[in-house]
């Protein structure tokens, strides 16, 4: 992941240097008949006003580095790594970064009624196929499915993007439609705490990042910023910490030859088997089976429990 986010510091670096003002850059890595996925990444920060745009497919968007607060007449969203971004077509959003410049995100754009049929396979009735959230967070059931497209976009594989593009719609219509829809957002000042903590981890997840610590960054006491941190991006602070180290963790995995015990310390762990019930936990493979398992040609089904941990 942090190659992902070099990227991204690269281009807010040289939008200061230039003094330009915040813009969207794509690149389309992939299309087909009725999809298509590119590489966006974001320069805008806290001097630049939001403006109003609208999702002209069904758009499911992976964040992969950044951050920022998506709105829409839903509600609001905080989108952090490992999200995922919700759009029907038609709806008007914005994307803010009053917090925090810049970020990237892997977008999968499906025409309707593509995705109808897409969605009526995985087995979502007509009534659930537009999405009624704007987000979903970090869950374990998506957890393999987003780390195999990250390493794609870091070029530490070449990924079937056909084949992530229909899982990636089958697995987010069966969540869609058994969580419940929550546009009521939460305070801007909550929102600004939790942004700072979450950059922080992503700048370095591999730190020690207790509860205590973190709170106390945020300016909060533990039981606060339990709450408010679980309630701004859907998942607590050990949830997020620990996928943050396992999705970097599996990037090393499919795109170096360094050992796995060196991965795993590299990346917060503090010893191998702890390291490996973590990683089978997240993706129902070892971090061997899941580096020979990572490459061209990957069909794997993505299961996971049926409620996140």
């Amino acid at each position: 992941m942090v190659k992902i986010a070099l990227a991204v510091e690269r281009a807010v670096a040289q939008r200061a240097l230039t003094g330009d003002r915040g813009r969207v850059t794509g690149r389309v890595l992939a299309r087909g008949e009725g999809w298509t996925v590119e590489d966006v990444i974001c320069t805008s920060g806290p001097q630049d006003r939001p403006f109003e745009e609208h999702h002209a497919h069904v758009s499911i968007g992976i964040v992969a580095a950044g951050t920022f607060q998506y709105r829409s007449a839903a509600g609001r969203e905080l989108m952090t790594p490992g999200s995922l971004l919700l759009g029907n077509p038609g709806q008007c959003f914005e994307c803010g970064h009053e917090h925090g410049s810049g970020d990237r995100c892997l977008a999968f754009r499906y025409a309707p009624d593509y995705f109808e049929r897409l969605a009526a396979d995985a087995g979502a009735s007509a009534a659930t196929q537009a999405f009624r959230l704007l987000r979903l967070p970090p869950l374990r059931r998506l957890a393999p499915l987003v780390a195999h497209a990250c390493t794609g976009l870091a070029g530490s594989v070449a990924v079937a993007w056909e084949e992530v593009s229909v899982h990636l719609a089958a697995q987010v219509v069966q969540l869609v439609s058994a969580l419940r829809a929550d546009g009521s957002g939460a305070p801007g000042n909550a929102v600004a705490r939790v942004t700072r903590t979450v950059r922080a981890i992503e700048r370095h997840p591999s730190a020690r990042l207790t509860l205590g610590r973190l709170a106390r960054e945020a300016g909060l006491s533990p039981y606060h910023f339990l709450r408010t941190f679980e309630r701004v991006t859907g998942v607590t602070p050990h949830q997020y910490v620990l996928r943050a180290r396992l999705r970097e963790a599996a990037l090393r995995l499919a795109a170096e030859r360094a050992k796995i015990i060196d991965v795993a310390l590299d990346c917060g762990f503090g010893d191998v088997s702890n390291f490996n019930r973590s990683f089978r936990a997240e993706f129902g493979v070892s971090p061997r089976a899941y580096r020979l398992q990572t490459g061209p040609g990957w069909k794997r089904q993505h299961r996971g429990p049926a409620q996140d941990p």
